[in-house]
């Protein structure tokens, strides 16, 4: 911790120290720092992640859906008396696997060509997406519908993430920290405005139709607001003071570099290899435990005869999850974190915190409650932020945008183990 974020004009050069085996390099070539840059890169953070968030905050809702009068509603909640975690007969995990299975489906695959696909035509594809998940969901009349509104903020969600964090490598490292903390604002914004609207008596469907206005801000912010660098010719980077990521059999590093949309698809995973311990794994166990504890439990966990009934109780529970994850992306610019596996190490005493409040409850406020969960927040977005502040200081500059993505696969994939675990925990304690 405790390394100074660098905020000036013009990147330093050749300050960053490769960390010893890992024979990855810090860029040398400066990017200009531009506050509309900055700003840019935060609402698309926020724009992406919005409707992923919702879509969790919603899945107690979603499936306790009922069809009232020609309208989809949120069904009222009841005490379910046989049973003392008031169960839904479906786990919110089945939610979260809707929400992460096409975004991990895009982050598999798209790494391997995505790069010859023009920026514009992949945020359109990320508008359209959203833009659809908020309608369908809006306007379903079943589970079944909604679920495919769901599917369609992941595939959003997916597909944003993958292209704007490669997008970063055309700008100052700084972008990586805005993306980052709007990514957490997402979080904060999406749960306490669905909560929020529902706390006050706005319809869930307008509520849904109320958040239209977000994919329209995210076209702005992408056309209008961030500089077009992604669309001139790349510049050519010097590389000869840069220890080689990529060597071929003997040794002999290749004879010149290439970005990440000429490398030969051998050549890419080769690249992979220096990334899975060092960036995707911590990254994996801190995300297969915070959802597994969002997913899983959050929804076991519940206080009865408080101010709060039980759906109500879930929905502040992803507000102040959110909250903490918002502080911590947040912060990369004060505190950096090397330990990527010390968060892994605390999020998993987390799990087991709370896995023993929902067998044997403990806990006599809600409060404690609220403020555990704040902590697995803090830790789960120090975890994202982090790793990739860490790969924009000593990733070559040419590998960046193709490393950049690939390890967003990390986060997806500890999501979806996270919600396979989910449900059948969620259905043996339901079964007590």
């Amino acid at each position: 911790m405790g390394e100074d974020f660098d905020m000036d004009p013009r990147e330093s050069e050749g300050n960053d120290q490769n960390d010893g085996a890992d024979a990855i390099a810090p860029p040398s070539g400066a990017k200009p720092f531009a506050w509309r840059n900055i700003i840019a890169f935060w609402f698309l953070g926020l724009c992406n992640n919005f409707g992923y968030v919702v879509m969790l905050s919603a899945a107690h809702d979603i499936l306790k859906q009922e069809q009232h009068q020609g309208n989809s509603t949120v069904g009222q909640n009841t005490f379910n008396k046989s049973n003392q975690y008031d169960c839904n007969p479906i786990s919110t995990g089945a939610i979260l696997l809707a929400d992460i299975l096409p975004a991990l489906t895009v982050k598999m695959t798209a790494p391997y060509f995505i790069q010859s696909i023009h920026y514009s035509v992949k945020v359109a594809a990320v508008v359209l997406f959203g833009a659809a998940s908020f309608l369908i969901v809006a306007f379903s009349y079943s589970v079944e519908v909604s679920v495919l509104g769901v599917v369609c903020a992941s595939l959003a969600s997916g597909l944003g993430e993958l292209s704007f964090l490669g997008l970063t490598s055309f700008y100052h490292r700084s972008s990586v920290s805005a993306w980052s903390s709007g990514t957490g604002g997402a979080g904060v914004l999406g749960a306490l405005s669905y909560a929020g609207l529902l706390q006050i008596g706005v319809s869930a469907r307008n509520s849904l139709l109320i958040m239209l206005t977000v994919p329209f801000t995210l076209s702005v912010s992408f056309w209008l607001i961030l500089e077009k660098r992604w669309s001139r010719v790349q510049s050519q980077v010097p590389v000869h003071d840069r220890a080689p990521l990529l060597s071929e059999p003997d040794g002999v590093p290749p004879p010149a570099r290439q970005s990440g949309a000429n490398l030969s698809l051998r050549q890419k995973f080769q690249l992979v290899k220096p990334l899975l311990l060092k960036y995707m794994a911590p990254l994996f166990l801190v995300y297969v435990a915070e959802y597994f504890i969002n997913q899983g439990l959050f929804e076991l966990i519940f206080f009865r005869n408080i101010w709060l009934n039980h759906a109500e109780q879930y929905r502040w529970f992803q507000v102040i999850y959110q909250i903490g994850v918002f502080i911590s992306r947040s912060s990369v610019s004060i505190v950096q974190i090397h330990a990527l596996w010390l968060l892994a190490f605390f999020q998993f005493v987390n799990v087991g915190l709370f896995l023993l409040e929902v067998l044997h409850p403990f806990l006599p406020s809600i409060w404690i409650v609220f403020a555990m969960i704040l902590w697995e927040g803090l830790l789960g977005g120090a975890a994202y932020v982090n790793t990739f502040y860490k790969m924009s200081k000593e990733i070559a500059e040419e590998h960046r945008e193709f490393s950049l993505g690939v390890v967003s696969q990390a986060d997806s994939c500890g999501i979806a183990i996270a919600g396979a675990i989910a449900i059948p925990v969620h259905n043996v304690l339901c079964s007590l």
